[in-house]
């Protein structure tokens, strides 16, 4: 006779427990992988390939930006050294307001560098513009394409209309059912009139 709890009498309480244990035990191994490999991705480059050349030369234009070791003089330096330049060209500059304050020539001088750092598009601007001149042809297109389709519905409603009309004139009959040769040679003298 086979011992209570034991798995041959399909109660084995210490075999489930260890199987629990060991499921649990798995879940926590394949949760550190998950967490590291999302660690390791996080550091590493890896671009989707058909926009790996946008991603690259974007890296090297900020590579190129970085500042060298013996250009890390402070902004406010540079500031103060582009508001005194400003300053002894005031008379040349139309940009400066006549008063010459200290204040508003740092702020112009801030206002041009920024302005000169927007005037480079990022590859999405370019993309974005790209887009709307493509979608501005589209619709140009469609416009077009409408216009045509207007213009040959009514045609063929005008060609309908006088094959209509002829054929009302050519097929009236007598009173003893002959064709009427009368308004036959009209509309036939109309039409040479008309051509000529």
């Amino acid at each position: 006779r086979s011992v209570v709890g034991s798995v041959q009498e399909g109660r084995g309480f210490a075999f489930r427990r260890k199987q629990k244990i060991e499921r649990q035990y798995r879940k926590l191994l394949k949760k550190r992988r998950q967490v590291h490999s999302q660690q390791d991705d996080q550091f590493t480059d890896s671009y989707p390939e058909h926009l790996k050349h946008l991603y690259l030369a974007e890296e090297e234009k900020l590579k190129k930006r970085r500042r060298t070791p013996d250009d890390l003089v402070s902004s406010e330096e540079k500031l103060n050294k582009a508001a005194d330049f400003v300053l002894e060209m005031r008379h040349h500059c139309t940009v400066l307001p006549p008063d010459g304050d200290e204040n508003t020539a740092k702020f112009f001088i801030f206002f041009s560098v920024t302005q000169e750092k927007f005037k480079n598009k990022t590859s999405n601007q370019k993309a974005k513009e790209e887009y709307e001149k493509i979608k501005a042809e589209h619709a140009r297109k469609r416009e077009e394409a409408e216009k045509r389709k207007q213009q040959r519905e009514e045609a063929q409603r005008l060609y309908k209309k006088k094959k209509m009309e002829a054929y009302k004139i050519l097929s009236k009959k007598t009173k003893k059912g002959q064709p009427n040769l009368n308004l036959q040679v009209e509309f036939l003298l109309q039409k040479i009139q008309q051509n000529t």
